[in-house]
This record gives C-alpha cells, structure tokens and sequence, in this order.
C-alpha cells in the first residue's frame, strides 16, 4: 500500500526511523536502504514522505509495519 506520512524520529547513526501515518497505527519502521534519496540518505523528524509499506511477520523495533520505497515530499 501507498501512504503519506511524517518521519515521527530518525536515528541517523543507526540508520533507521519510525513513519507515522493513519493507515500504520502505532508507526511504520524504515531502514536508511529505503530512502530514495542522492547522497547521504536519512530524514529528518516532522518530514513529510510517500512510502509503501506492509505488515512485518514479526515485529521490527517493536513496529507492526515496515516501509519502503520512501520518497521526501517535495515542498514545491
């Protein structure tokens, strides 16, 4: 599935964060691999992003969903 959402956090040393979004209740884990991005691929907290996401078998950092293909909105 398809979303827009929020980076809730962002743990730029460790490389992964939480996406927050109606459809991902309680928060949607994303690794740094998943950021298309040039360059240094991270985010940062209250920006808003595109992603696909689904339900992990287990969960990630205590995260029921994990997202990929995550894309930065661009404020235009």
């Amino acid at each position: 599935m398809t979303s827009r959402g929020v980076v809730r956090l962002w743990h730029r040393e460790d490389g992964w964060g939480v996406l927050e979004c109606a459809e991902t209740p309680g928060g949607c884990w994303v690794h740094f691999s998943e950021v298309e991005v040039p360059g240094f691929r991270a985010l940062d907290p209250g920006q808003q992003v595109d992603f696909e996401w689904q339900r992990s078998s287990g969960l990630v950092e205590g995260l029921v969903f994990v997202a990929s293909q995550v894309r930065p909105v661009s404020a235009d």
